[in-house]
């Protein structure tokens, strides 16, 4: 398996679903796994090198997947509903662990990816050894909405849909799905704070000082309510996604916190 430049991607059913994923090289039994979760708009693909030049810091084997709607996984039909996140992170995530054998994890979630891990970890149910978490957010702010509605007008005003469309087989789909359910008045009140105290592995939080899509005020919610140890880091001259603009200050944490955990 080339690692670097080609993963190959593989499809898993699990809870109703086609998912596509693919390890960054094979895991040998009984090693943890960094599984990485990606953005609102991400796919595993967009995750690009990221996933191999982790592995290859820590020596830990990545799986790397896209969830329903996003990438090569199966296109989204409907509309999201508001807990769409709990669904992820409850139901879809531990079939998708029992299906692959991942019992022992190191989560790596990015902006949504970030906010479905704190659930996961947060119900108790299913082991985690730790969390490394990119822009999560546990609450909605202003600055949020402000971003996702800057993001549709491009969307509707620029190439963003066939940028989008060569990432997903179903661009609008994508997009809309994400974007709707964000702006939806419903959606103001999403808050996922009730999960901290039940998170007790580890947990490392990154984020941009000029993230156009949260404030600081999320890491310290987590670093104040989580049920376990909690490290910060904002990152200067970096938006909301810190792994393409200072990946070299994401890996460097990230090697750093797995050697911890």
């Amino acid at each position: 398996m080339n690692t670097t430049n080609s993963p190959v991607f593989e499809h898993v059913e699990v809870a109703g679903q086609r998912l596509e994923y693919y390890w960054s090289r094979p895991r040998v039994k009984g090693e943890p796994v960094l599984v990485f979760l990606h953005e609102g708009l991400g796919s595993a693909g967009l995750w690009r090198d990221i996933p191999a030049q982790l592995g290859a810091r820590t020596g830990l084997p990545a799986l790397v997947y896209s969830r329903c709607g996003y990438g090569g996984s199966a296109v989204l039909v409907g509309q999201r509903t508001v807990e769409y996140m709990h669904h992820e992170a409850l139901e879809v995530l531990p079939a998708l662990r029992d299906a692959l054998g991942l019992d022992d994890v190191i989560l790596v979630g990015h902006s949504d990816g970030g906010s479905i891990s704190l659930i996961h970890a947060g119900a108790g149910q299913w082991p985690v050894r730790g969390l490394m978490l990119m822009a999560p957010h546990v609450f909605v702010e202003d600055i949020t909405i402000a971003g996702i509605e800057d993001a549709r007008v491009a969307y509707e005003t620029t190439d963003l849909p066939a940028r989008i469309g060569r990432r997903h087989t179903d661009g609008e789909a994508t997009f809309r799905g994400w974007n709707d359910i964000w702006l939806d008045p419903d959606f103001r009140d999403w808050n996922i704070e009730a999960s901290l105290p039940g998170i007790t592995a580890p947990v490392l939080v990154l984020q941009g000082e000029g993230d156009e899509y949260g404030s600081a005020l999320q890491l310290e919610a987590i670093a104040a309510q989580a049920g376990g140890p909690v490290d910060t880091l904002l990152i200067p001259d970096c938006r909301h996604s810190p792994q393409r603009d200072q990946p070299e200050a994401v890996l460097t944490a990230m090697a750093e916190f797995v050697v911890r955990v």
